[in-house]
């Protein structure tokens, strides 16, 4: 009887022993990603919901910082380490060629941007000195631009109005101003007026305004694993959102909140969108030898902001699209 409880003691002792010398399960990375409250983000939260982004060995959190103006210069810090946000916009805080990575294409605008204007004004080419509201430095303002440019104009040929896109937009209903670049609610909104109409909108010109994930240069390099691990959570969540769209719109309305808490708000804004999954990617990214649609987006803002003297740097499509991540999704 004291052999067999000796005996115990000993395979309980070594056990212990076992245990306390065998290291640890390496612990998840975290990554910080900050966006702003917009619809196209909400499959980051079917990912963290779904546990997508455990699955692929990592913690996430989400930050909201709603202005570029502090989201960029807080991934330039390394304050953050990814950020959500329009393929342009990333060029007007670039301070050297090398800052920035786009690592995988989030969300297209379908519908969701566009122009409202006055009956009167029944082409782009009829807003020639007309009082046109946009937000300066911002996505509408690259769209904008690349409208006129394939109309003939330039921004030159307007008399802009600087203010925000929802402010535009309210201008617009009110009657203060001939046309408005903005998004929804207020294209209906700017359609629903007994003097005002859709001019346009983004479904017209797919490809151009997208949001895309973007990390450093130094992030990717350096967290290879975690920046790959982020993108196929990302495609997984996507995956999801099609599946099973009644749910993921109420895990994604709830996850982004603010005026997108709603989940019939939620659901309704998404039409003006699509989100882009590992297909989509492949085909918008293309690969380094045979590049796809987002070289062509990248080159339209780099001539639109540099017409502009916006860029604090020379800069081209090869040094912000990073392959690697899309193509092994």
């Amino acid at each position: 009887m004291k052999r067999q409880f000796g005996l115990v003691l000993g395979l309980i002792g070594a056990a212990a022993l076992t245990a306390f010398a065998a290291p640890a399960p390496a612990a998840a990375e975290t990554v910080r990603i900050a966006h702003s409250t917009w619809v196209g983000y909400g499959p980051l939260y079917i990912a963290r919901y779904k546990g997508f982004f455990k699955k692929h060995g990592v913690d996430v959190d989400l930050v909201v910082i709603e202005e570029p103006k502090e989201r960029f210069p807080a991934l330039l810090a390394e304050r953050i380490d990814m950020i959500a946000s329009t393929v342009d916009t990333a060029l007007l805080y670039m301070k050297t060629p090398d800052d920035f990575r786009y690592v995988v294409a989030i969300d297209d605008s379908d519908g969701g941007d566009g122009i409202v204007a006055k009956k009167s004004i029944k082409t782009l080419a009829d807003l020639k000195g007309k009082n046109v509201a946009f937000s300066e430095g911002s996505v509408s303002q690259f769209y904008l631009n690349v409208l006129l440019t394939r109309a003939g104009l330039k921004e030159s040929d307007l008399t802009p109005v600087n203010m925000a896109a929802p402010e535009a937009g309210a201008a617009f209903v009110a009657g203060k101003v001939d046309a408005a670049v903005t998004w929804e609610p207020w294209l209906s909104r700017g359609k629903k007026t007994d003097f005002g109409h859709l001019l346009t909108d983004s479904s017209k010109t797919p490809g151009l305004i997208t949001d895309v994930i973007i990390t450093t240069n130094n992030f990717a390099t350096k967290h290879a694993k975690a920046t790959q691990a982020v993108v196929d959570a990302w495609n997984e969540g996507v995956a999801y959102a099609r599946a099973h769209p009644e749910e993921a719109d109420a895990i994604m309305a709830k996850g982004v909140g603010g005026w997108l808490k709603d989940p019939k708000v939620f659901a309704e804004t998404l039409k003006g969108i699509k989100f882009y999954g590992a297909a989509d990617n492949k085909k918008f990214f293309g690969t380094k030898a045979k590049p796809g649609p987002l070289t062509n987006t990248v080159e339209q803002a780099i001539k639109v902001w540099a017409s502009h003297g916006k860029l604090q740097v020379k800069v081209k499509p090869t040094d912000l699209i990073d392959y690697r991540f899309v193509e092994h999704s």
